[in-house]
């Protein structure tokens, strides 16, 4: 168990929360008790004035963890100071000084004191304060969901980064915490001022019985004696829980998170001469014409009409020397070298668009497009594994207004075009009617379509047309994109976080084999070429197993893929192969096998086919004529061999069918049902 050193801090809050319960036990000398309510009065207004100049709330955020022990320590300071008062008569120089001056020596005028600062804090500022504290709660967790998307949205468009999002969303969480915890906290200043008022009466009760019975006191005296002090005691408890209500009601009723309190108070009070000028005239006024003191209101009158010509003088310097830094940023910008570093950033995924796909993006007008986008990289990081780059959305006005460009890595790697206020509708192969419309190519597919209106849609949909509106298909093509490129997006830092992550639930796995076993570089190259063939890495734990098992034997990143693959049919299997369904395949030519093994030449960049162009070609040919069996029958393209031909044969065929799907024997479970409909010879 690691040690804790306690701090001073640590000390002193002990000491505190002690010092309160040891008075609730233990009678105390007025001497010691004069200290006391000495520092519970300093402490108060520390509280408030740290309240009153706190940039930002959560400067605070232990405030209803104060509010706690000072209620604890006040009440402990009236049990002291009531048990002084009812056992001696006498509870200090402090009670005894607060109940004779601050009434002056009458005690009508300080019971009336008294009474008007308890009617200030129970019925004005705990009442506020309870309200305030409860409405800014409830709207800070309603508003949670909002402002979580509003972090996502600039997250994807590149406004922020990772840090700064998660900067955002850990103070999001804090803030929701604090005004929760406000909430409650401010019934411990609503039940204090409570406390406050049963300790004053049973105070006033009982001193008056003991000084009559006790002491022999006239009735008059008891009560002259007793309710001096029993004011002085209020008064002294009081003032301080009255400075804690008004450092809460500072603090829950700020307008802004993050503000500088007495400048903006002053700025916004005092910012604008026309207020200024205004006040002055009507004080002049009054003071002209009505029987008030005219010294006093034109003298007045004038002093606010000096200070808003003063205001209006600053405002008018400050513009001039705003506009002069402006130029002179400028003029410097221009004189200062290019600064290229910023433009070598390469961005991993971009899509770009024409000016009349902005509303789609823009979320002031309606658009939900950055949603999509958060959804997609949510989407395949559950159904591949890993995580995809911030996806960067910027507005070309070079484009067409409704084109729009996917680039990976700064290259443009696909384009589509859609029209704004229309809908895409496609033939799912069984809708024999037509419907009118503006022909086009579904962009992620390529499938042909029709652009219909609004009014036309349930038509179609009635029809059974599958129809989608724009963000959709924008998000369908970016998605397809990035399954397409995912592989190459998959970076060695991407792999090291993948590694940590794993490290922590298995650190004797990952030690095993990184990097004794393997480098950093060889474990991307096999998560890269499960990618690429669309298999899932989100099972780390099988994958580092098994090239743990067999990284001893061989570091041909091929070869681990492949025995990588086998240890994950069961997720292959589900993939392609659908449960309690006969799946039809093409099967290899075991010849065409042994060719394609005797062609496979090992070097030390790894191995490659050294097959003729000629029987290539009649392969392929072969090949072409099965594949479109499977897809007169509605079947993907789908074709099973000998695991050790597996890994070339698909080298060989992945230039001329990109989405050709070949597994090996061994990835298959044995309930998986086959049929072939074809061979492939040489």
């Amino acid at each position: 168990m690691q040690k804790q050193k306690l701090k001073i801090g640590d000390i002193f809050v002990t000491l505190y929360v002690l010092a309160a319960f040891i008075m609730l036990i233990v009678p105390i000398k007025s001497e010691l008790l004069d200290v006391l309510l000495a520092c519970n009065i300093a402490v108060a207004f520390t509280i408030m004035f740290g309240c009153m100049f706190a940039n930002e709330v959560l400067q605070m955020s232990f405030y209803p963890t104060i509010l706690l022990f000072t209620t604890i320590f006040r009440i402990a300071l009236n049990v002291s100071s009531t048990r002084l008062i009812l056992s001696e008569g006498d509870a200090g120089n402090v009670v005894q000084t607060f109940g004779g001056y601050v009434g002056g020596g009458n005690l009508v005028i300080g019971v009336l004191v008294f009474i008007i600062l308890i009617i200030v804090q129970f019925m004005i500022i705990n009442k506020g304060s309870e309200r305030v504290a409860e409405v800014t709660a409830r709207f800070t967790l309603d508003a949670m969901p909002g402002k979580q998307m509003a972090i996502d949205a600039d997250l994807n468009t590149g406004a922020i980064t990772d840090e700064e999002a998660k900067r955002r969303r850990d103070k999001i969480q804090e803030e929701s915490t604090f005004f929760g915890s406000m909430d409650g906290a401010v019934k411990y200043v609503k039940g204090d001022a409570t406390a406050g008022l049963i300790i004053t009466f049973i105070n006033i009760v009982g001193g008056i019985a003991f000084g009559v019975v006790q002491q022999g006191l006239e009735i008059g005296e008891a009560l002259s004696k007793y309710t001096i002090l029993t004011i002085g005691d209020g008064l002294v408890s009081q003032i301080p829980s009255l400075l804690i209500s008004l450092a809460t009601g500072i603090l829950v009723t700020k307008g802004s998170k993050e503000a500088d309190f007495g400048t903006v108070l002053i700025s916004q009070l005092f910012g604008a001469p026309k207020v200024m000028y205004l006040v002055g005239a009507v004080l002049a006024f009054l003071g002209i014409v009505t029987p008030l003191n005219a010294v006093v209101f034109v003298g007045l009158g004038l002093i606010f009409v000096v200070v808003g010509r003063v205001m209006a003088g600053t405002i008018e310097t400050a513009e001039i020397e705003h506009e002069a830094d402006e130029e002179e940023a400028a003029a410097e910008e221009i004189r200062q070298p290019e600064n290229v570093t910023s433009l070598l950033q390469v961005d991993p995924i971009e899509l770009e668009f024409g000016y009349g796909i902005i509303p789609l993006a823009d979320v002031n007008q309606g658009g939900d497009l950055l949603d999509r986008v958060v959804m997609i990289r949510r989407q395949i990081a559950l159904e591949l594994g890993t995580v995809v780059p911030i996806i960067r959305l910027r507005d070309n006005i070079q484009l067409n207004p409704n084109q729009y460009i996917i680039k990976i890595k700064g290259v443009q790697v696909s384009e589509g075009e859609i029209l704004f206020d229309h809908y895409m509708a496609m033939n799912p192969g069984y809708v024999e009617e037509e419907i009118t419309g503006i022909p086009t190519f579904e962009p992620s597919f390529h499938l042909p379509a029709i652009w219909i209106t609004e009014g036309q849609r349930e038509r179609a949909e009635s029809m059974g047309y599958t129809v989608v509106d724009p963000p959709s298909i924008i998000a369908t093509h970016l998605t397809e994109i990035i399954r397409q490129y995912i592989s190459e997006l998959l970076t060695r830092q991407d792999v090291q976080s993948l590694v940590d992550n794993l490290k922590e639930t298995n650190p004797s796995l990952v030690e095993e084999l990184y990097p004794k076993l393997l480098g950093l570089g060889e474990i991307q190259k096999v998560l890269q070429n499960l990618l690429k063939e669309g298999i899932s890495i989100r099972d780390l734990l099988t994958i580092f197993e098994t090239l743990a098992d067999y990284a001893t034997t061989t570091r041909d990143t091929d070869i681990l893929t492949e025995y990588v693959r086998q240890s994950l049919k069961r997720a292959i299997s589900g993939k392609f192969f659908p449960a309690n369904e006969t799946t039809s395949v093409v099967t290899l030519d075991p010849k065409l096998e042994q060719e394609i093994m005797a062609s496979v030449k090992q070097t030390e960049q790894g191995a490659y086919l050294t097959l003729d162009p000629a029987k290539t070609k009649s392969i392929m040919d072969s090949l072409s004529i099965e594949v479109k069996k499977l897809e007169d029958l509605g079947k993907i393209p789908l074709v099973i061999t000998s695991p050790i031909v597996r890994a070339y044969f698909k080298k060989l065929t992945e230039d001329y069918y990109k989405d050709l799907v070949v597994v090996s024997y061994n990835e298959v479970e044995s309930t998986v049902e086959l049929q072939s409909v074809g061979m492939v010879t040489a």
